[in-house]
């Protein structure tokens, strides 16, 4: 983790480290992009014609306190551009992620974006970053306390309402970046605005590990209460040259799969129903054989078919399709067979008509 800088917070505080048997040291995976970007270099990803996109699903491990939207195994899925400087390379990483969340129903999200500049121009800012900060210290959290003398940029992160009240009137980082970075972050504001991506600033935005440059953002959520990243990413141009290749510019973002069901929970539980078409029950062993012919037959017409698989009566049968959002349901037994008819009723119109078994 060495490129992740020993300032990072997941490396001082999340990340999960063992001895084994013969003494030698052992680290969890605490996230995606580092094992990704080092994965590339190591075979040969950037020997390819660039732009080099990939994607991943992965768990991750840190070592920090449970609680809603926060464990310490997760699982999230992420995807990487190598090889493009130009704002457009954010324009398409970002809409992706949009997509994904409209194309799943999650609409409510808002897009946080910043620039952070790059190391060249971050020296100034720090440095009156960590003056003022200096003058509040006293109301700070040990953490940012010590944060003060390892990377002041930290503080911004922090998510102590003393120290985000504190941040809130702190030197912004946009009056500091250079030229070059300014003039890329409104290249990417402008991208987003031809086409319609809602966003907004955030000053204190930096992201949770120290190898970002430039662009950061992250899709938040005021369902999912102190955990409200759902989707975090950024730029980070001067990563892939500390794994020993050349420099190489690069972005990505990572989606918690964890916190996504829990907003999904909480906002679309129609996506997580248990749905079924038809519920076909049934009342002898004659009845089944039949049943299970006309299953087999309309699931391979693609619909979801549920039938009696535990000798339940039919008020238990009724119940069972109800419970499982049935769209439709009849229970065939001798009658039906004779007639060759059986009557389906409409769970939620509560229509019945007849069909014939054939």
């Amino acid at each position: 983790m060495r490129s992740t800088a020993e300032s990072s917070f997941i490396v001082q505080k999340e990340m999960f480290s063992f001895k084994d048997l013969k003494n030698r040291d052992f680290f969890l995976r605490p996230e995606g992009t580092l094992p990704t970007a080092r994965a590339v270099v190591e075979h040969g990803f950037l020997n390819k014609t660039p732009p080099i996109k990939i994607f991943y699903i992965i768990n991750s491990f840190r070592n920090e306190r449970p609680q809603e939207g926060r464990y310490k195994e997760f699982y999230q899925f992420g995807v990487e551009l190598f090889g493009s400087k130009e704002a457009i390379s954010e324009f398409e990483v970002i809409s992706l992620a949009e997509m994904f969340f409209k194309e799943i129903g999650i609409s409510n999200l808002k897009l946080e974006i910043n620039s952070i500049g790059c190391s060249n121009c971050r020296k100034g800012f720090v440095e009156k970053l960590k003056d003022y900060f200096e003058k509040h210290s006293n109301k700070m959290c040990e953490d940012c306390q010590r944060r003060l003398n390892t990377n002041p940029l930290r503080i911004l992160d922090c998510k102590n309402l003393n120290c985000k009240e504190i941040s809130k009137n702190s030197p912004k980082i946009l009056d500091f970046i250079c030229k070059e970075c300014l003039n890329h972050f409104e290249d990417v504001l402008k991208l987003l605005k031809f086409n319609n991506i809602k966003h907004e600033i955030n000053p204190t935005l930096v992201r949770g590990l120290d190898y970002y440059t430039r662009t950061v953002f992250e899709f938040t959520t005021e369902n999912l209460g102190a955990q409200n990243t759902v989707c975090g990413g950024g730029r980070y141009d001067d990563l892939l040259e500390t794994l020993g290749a050349n420099p190489t510019p690069a972005l990505g973002f990572g989606v918690g799969l964890n916190r996504l069901i829990l907003l999904i929970k909480k906002e679309k539980e129609e996506l997580i129903k248990e749905k079924c078409d038809i519920y076909i029950g049934s009342l002898n062993e004659e009845a089944i054989l039949k049943i299970s012919k006309i299953a087999n037959n309309l699931r391979k017409q693609n619909l979801i078919v549920q039938t009696d698989l535990l000798n339940r009566t039919v008020k238990s049968q009724m119940k069972y399709a109800n419970k499982i959002n049935s769209s439709f349901s009849c229970i065939i037994g001798e009658n039906e067979l004779k007639n060759n008819k059986v009557s389906v009723k409409n769970m939620f119109t509560k229509e019945i008509f007849n069909v014939s078994l054939n």
